[in-house]
């Protein structure tokens, strides 16, 4: 079964086709992903997938219902979360206190709650605590719970931002780049994140990456953009091997 459909999705900006005609379909559970050289259309199809651009054409359906045309917020609730290339944490907050904002729309408390302190705003941020906490604890972060966001070391944060995209309870999690800026070490440390991530959640990934050994290791199924189009699309290792994706990231 299909989570994500996504049909003949474009969009230009100025008369420039920044994507044309794109089409992927990921399996529940899936890890699949979207790769293609710099400027190929990767992240403008991110922002298409979560309502920062209105295609000019095309579909995206989610659980069989077309997203298209809703706010962010909205898609948001139906179960699309993503993180970001340049990583955007709450860095002045604590580590579980950016964890409790994704929590603060299923445990949310009236505002005469939080300003007088009433019963229900300490039993929903008590709530709030015990979950932040358990979904820290996956990700080996849960003695950090009180340290600033900005303190954390580059690898942590990369860990703490998808932690964050949890707390909303989705069933797709779009990825942008999550080895960008890590050493060997880490990116071994954060394929194993996702793989946990998949199993531990039932969660169904699309991510861009450039680390190829990354791609490779826990990619189900990849689709490669070249010119805001469809160049390959299949199983991970003949995709890889198609001399049409070796031109196209070699410039042959």
């Amino acid at each position: 079964m299909n989570l994500l459909e996504v049909n003949a999705l474009g969009i230009s900006f100025g008369g420039l086709k920044a994507v044309d005609n794109f089409h992927v379909s990921v399996k529940k559970n899936e890890l699949y992903g979207l790769i293609g050289p710099n400027g190929a259309g990767k992240t403008t199809i991110f922002n298409l997938l979560t309502g920062v651009y209105k295609p000019n054409s095309g579909e995206i359906l989610l659980n069989g219902k077309n997203l298209v045309g809703k706010s962010c917020i909205k898609i948001n609730h139906e179960g699309v979360a993503r993180t970001f290339q340049n990583i955007r944490l709450f860095n002045k907050l604590s580590v579980l206190d950016n964890v409790k904002a994704g929590y603060f729309e299923s445990q949310k408390y009236s505002f005469l709650d939080g300003i007088f302190c009433l019963p229900n705003y300490f039993k929903k941020e008590k709530a709030m605590d015990e979950l932040a906490i358990d979904l820290l604890s996956v990700f080996h972060l849960e003695d950090l719970a009180n340290e600033s966001a900005g303190n954390l070391p580059y690898g942590k944060q990369r860990k703490l931002e998808i932690a964050r995209a949890l707390s909303t309870n989705p069933s797709l999690l779009l990825l942008d780049e999550p080895a960008a800026g890590m050493n060997p070490s880490e990116t071994e440390e954060l394929m194993e994140t996702i793989r946990l991530v998949r199993d531990r959640f039932d969660m169904t990934v699309l991510l861009i990456e450039h680390d190829m050994k990354l791609v490779s290791g826990i990619c189900d199924r990849l689709t490669v953009l070249n010119f805001g189009q469809v160049l390959a699309e299949g199983e991970t290792a003949e995709v890889l091997h198609d001399e049409k994706v070796i031109k196209a990231y070699l410039g042959e």
